[in-house]
């Protein structure tokens, strides 16, 4: 990629772009409205990957009770894929985590989504556990960790 990739806080104007995202990736993806209300529930843990002024991914984080983060979502744009740009979104989500306290970082991934999963665990994340039956289809999901701190 030629260009500067800019990775900033979600806008509302960016919810289309990120939605168009979400359904090229994912069978069961996010309804318009849920990824609206995610902005306005997390307003700067929700953050898009721009690249000439086109946004081509996005990550959402959530913090659950003052120690935990969660994951909820990342996605890249099918043809910006494996050119670093998730690396970079979850760089700075895990960034903006540790600046807030958050100890540990939680994320459910397909057991069958390899690319995903080698991006954590290069991120450091470790797998610790299966649930079954986890999305729509009835694939179960690896719940991956990452600890960033031992207080």
């Amino acid at each position: 990629m030629g260009s500067k990739l800019i990775i900033r806080p979600a806008t509302e104007q960016d919810i289309k772009a990120v939605y168009r995202i979400e359904r090229s990736t994912f069978s069961d993806y996010y309804p318009y409205g849920l990824l609206l209300a995610y902005l306005h529930m997390v307003r700067d843990l929700f953050q898009v990957a721009v690249l000439d002024g086109k946004i081509i991914g996005y990550v959402i984080g959530v913090i659950r009770r003052n120690n935990l983060g969660h994951i909820v979502n990342i996605a890249v744009d099918p043809q910006f894929r494996r050119k670093g740009v998730g690396t970079e979104l979850m760089k700075r989500l895990i960034e903006l985590f540790r600046n807030r306290g958050v100890k540990l970082i939680r994320l459910e991934v397909r057991v069958s989504n390899t690319p995903a999963r080698k991006l954590y665990e290069k991120l450091g994340f470790t797998s610790e556990y299966i649930i079954p039956n986890y999305y729509i289809d009835g694939e179960p999901c690896l719940v991956m960790v990452k600890r960033l701190s031992y207080e």
